[in-house]
């Protein structure tokens, strides 16, 4: 039986690798920093370290330098499962032999495929053709299946739900699952029913504030048909789903003119980032253990596209102590024509601007197929408008004027989350 040591940070990345790589059939060992890492390599001599580039107590360079000098360890081979990291250091990692990396959120056929190669063994996986994503927007956890039913797929969408739980400290959740253009058949069954039974254990959500979006009649059959689930509303609608989730609570989303309450577009709350579960990569280890956002900041490229230059500056300014890199465009027009536009990490959009404006960038990149993190910013916050902008892919939609401290939490939570 080979054996994997997982050094991260992040205890929910932790427990999903040991338990998946437990499957797999490796014998599996954890360590929660770069120095309990390196005791970890030495004690239980793994055949395969996988581990994150943003360490505390030890940085990683600083453990690769200290594995490289003892000739009893220096020649175990290292996977890196880290958020975004320059092309600087992965020259600098270079010269510890380290030829494997994989990147945050985790995808589970990248991993499979760097363990077969550094371990040169075969790893049998669920190849489905499957997308899944689940994001949160204040009220309501969307989660969004297309495609078809993966077995990897929908055990990681346990983790990512229990993560965003956590980030959000999310004590009555309301949920969302969108089926989008998913046919489904008979065939499907048992994997349907262990998405719904894995979005249940993971949230503990309520049976009446869990719906479904889908046109599939055999999905709203095999709900009705069993008695444990039958109350989830099955509907065909978003605006019909959302209302059903959010307007029976006091003062609905919307008045009387369909415009949206601020509440349910706000992204975070007030007070620190510790009350607000921002840090959820450390939440569950001592305080010391706490490597910071500017720590992976110099490897992030983030868009601001606005005609309202104040905007640009405020942007600049929420991020200024980070180091991030942020380039400003004055009208969707100039950032489609960037160069380098699928290289950004995250992008803060306006939806009305002069020439080009946000829904028009959003239809561009579709079409080109350029899948970004997107975050609208908008004085708009029209019923259909939010409803528009979350069918065309957008995850977040944060409503002028605009709070630094809004626009730093949901970079965050983009940069952090590892699923």
């Amino acid at each position: 039986m080979k054996k994997i040591l997982i050094i991260d940070e992040a205890e929910l990345i932790r427990s999903f690798l040991v338990n998946k790589l437990g499957e797999m059939g490796f014998e599996t060992e954890e360590a929660q920093n770069g120095l309990d890492g390196l005791m970890k390599i030495r004690s239980f001599d793994p055949d395969l370290v996988i581990m994150d580039y943003y360490l505390s107590r030890m940085s990683a360079t600083e453990l690769l330098q200290m594995k490289s000098s003892e000739p009893n360890i220096r020649d175990i081979p290292v996977l890196f499962a880290s958020g975004k990291i320059s092309r600087q250091v992965i020259l600098e990692l270079g010269q510890f032999g380290i030829r494997k990396f994989i990147t945050k959120p985790i995808k589970i056929d990248s991993l499979a495929k760097a363990i077969s190669e550094l371990l040169d063994i075969r790893i049998e996986l669920d190849n489905t053709p499957c997308i899944i994503d689940a994001n949160y927007n204040e009220e309501i956890l969307f989660i969004e299946v297309a495609r078809g039913l993966n077995n990897e797929k929908i055990e990681m969408l346990r983790y990512r739900l229990r993560e965003l739980m956590k980030l959000y400290h999310i004590e009555i959740p309301r949920i969302l699952l969108m089926l989008s253009g998913l046919e489904i058949t008979e065939a499907d069954s048992l994997k349907l029913r262990t998405l719904i039974d894995g979005i249940l254990s993971a949230t503990g959500v309520m049976i009446r504030n869990f719906k479904i979006l889908t046109n599939s009649e055999m999905v709203r059959s095999f709900v009705q048909n069993r008695s444990d689930i039958s109350d989830i509303h099955v509907l065909t609608s978003m605006a019909d789903a959302m209302e059903d989730l959010l307007g029976s609570r006091a003062g609905g989303y919307s008045d009387a003119q369909g415009t949206i309450h601020e509440d349910f577009l706000r992204v975070g709350k007030s007070g620190n980032q510790e009350e607000d579960g921002i840090n959820l990569r450390f939440q569950s280890e001592a305080a010391a253990n706490t490597v910071s956002f500017e720590a992976m900041a110099a490897s992030l490229k983030m868009a601001v596209v606005d005609d309202d230059f104040v905007i640009q500056e405020l942007m600049k300014t929420a991020f200024s102590s980070t180091g991030l890199s942020i380039e400003t465009f004055s009208d969707g027009e100039d950032f489609i024509a960037c160069e380098h536009l699928s290289e950004f990490d995250l992008v803060f959009l306006d939806l009305l601007m002069p020439r080009m404006d946000g829904f028009h960038v959003l239809q561009i990149l579709q079409n080109r197929g350029i899948s970004l993190p997107i975050i609208v910013l908008s004085a708009v916050n029209k019923r259909e408008t939010v409803v528009e902008a979350l069918q065309m892919g957008v995850k977040s939609y944060l409503v002028k004027p605009i709070q630094p401290d809004m626009a730093y939490k949901k970079a965050l939570e983009i940069f952090q989350l590892n699923f």
